[in-house]
């Protein structure tokens, strides 16, 4: 585990808060959000708890699951967030026991977002009436595992070698998929998923 916060205060407060549990070993901090993905790797850290003290931007984290702390974050941040590779982004006041479940969560590739920032998201996607197209029951079985890796956070190259196919299949299911959900990205097509219960975190 790496810590990633610009306060020192904080670093010590997450610190004392996992050494709680045998689950965790912190490995290092960073005191830049910037440097985390080259500390992580650097260290061999599984997962970062990232401390945002306000929007900055993000760049892929060399695939370490990332779990950041952030005061109201915008949809299109929490968007940008979830393309750089976070997994979980939850509000700064959140307690112990959700940072330790968005961990774990994080851990296991799974995506977790607090409530209130993923009704962000939702509305970000459309009005109510938009929201779950009549053509979303039309997604083939196949489609469905897909976009559930998609939830997950997975590379095209990553849902092709799970499921035994080509890159190239893989970009033509996700290319079916969001025009069924009628999702412009990845992102939305996910929220979309969560929205209809395609999709079980």
């Amino acid at each position: 585990m790496l810590l990633a916060s610009a306060s020192a205060v904080r670093r010590a407060g997450f610190e004392v808060l996992l050494k709680q549990s045998s689950s965790f070993k912190v490995v290092g901090a960073a005191q830049s959000t910037q440097t985390m993905g080259h500390r992580a790797v650097e260290l061999q850290a599984d997962v970062v708890l990232a401390d945002f003290e306000r929007e900055t931007p993000l760049i892929t984290h060399n695939g370490v699951p990332v779990v950041t702390l952030i005061a109201n974050p915008t949809a299109a941040w929490t968007a940008q967030a979830l393309r750089s590779g976070v997994k979980s982004i939850l509000p700064r006041e959140a307690g112990g026991e959700e940072i330790v479940a968005a961990i774990h969560a994080a851990h296991r590739g799974l995506v977790l977002l607090d409530p209130a920032i993923a009704q962000q998201i939702i509305e970000r996607v459309g009005s109510p009436a938009t929201q779950i197209p009549p053509s979303y029951e039309n997604l083939t079985p196949r489609e469905n595992e897909v976009l559930a890796m998609l939830a997950e956070g997975l590379a095209n190259r990553e849902i092709a070698y799970r499921l035994g196919v080509s890159d190239h299949t893989i970009k033509f299911h996700i290319s079916s998929i969001l025009d069924k959900l009628g999702a412009s990205t990845r992102t939305e097509a996910v929220t979309l998923g969560l929205r209809m219960g395609l999709i079980v975190l």
